[in-house]
């Protein structure tokens, strides 16, 4: 039922904005919650590196005096990856194409981190 919950909001976020191509709620040990990913995206491949990366950011961001991390967000040549804080013991992971708008994704993914930390 939960995953259920967890899935809709991620399926009403992927909705808000034809950028954006994935999504996943994922434990902070790498275990994936629930997810929206497109068909033979590996999803523990998607745990995995999303965990690492918000572990690396928190980390960075307190060592170099920025204070709480808010969020990561790594660009390559195919898109964007935003990783940011669900609670305190769970990751929001979206994946959005090259030319997206980062703007309103930051706003509709923060919508999202607060529903879901409230669900779990």
């Amino acid at each position: 039922m939960r995953e259920d919950m967890l899935a809709s909001i991620l399926s009403e976020l992927n909705g808000t904005s034809a950028d954006i191509e994935a999504s996943a709620v994922i434990s902070t040990d790498g275990l994936m919650i629930a997810s929206v990913l497109p068909q033979g995206m590996d999803e523990d491949r998607v745990g995995a590196m999303s965990a690492a990366m918000l572990s690396l950011g928190d980390r960075t961001s307190g060592e170099l005096g920025r204070g709480e991390l808010e969020q990561v967000l790594i660009k390559g040549d195919n898109g964007f990856v935003l990783m940011t804080h669900a609670g305190e013991d769970a990751v929001v992971t979206v994946m959005a194409k090259p030319r997206a708008k980062l703007g309103l994704i930051f706003l509709d993914v923060k919508r999202a981190s607060e529903n879901i930390s409230q669900m779990l």
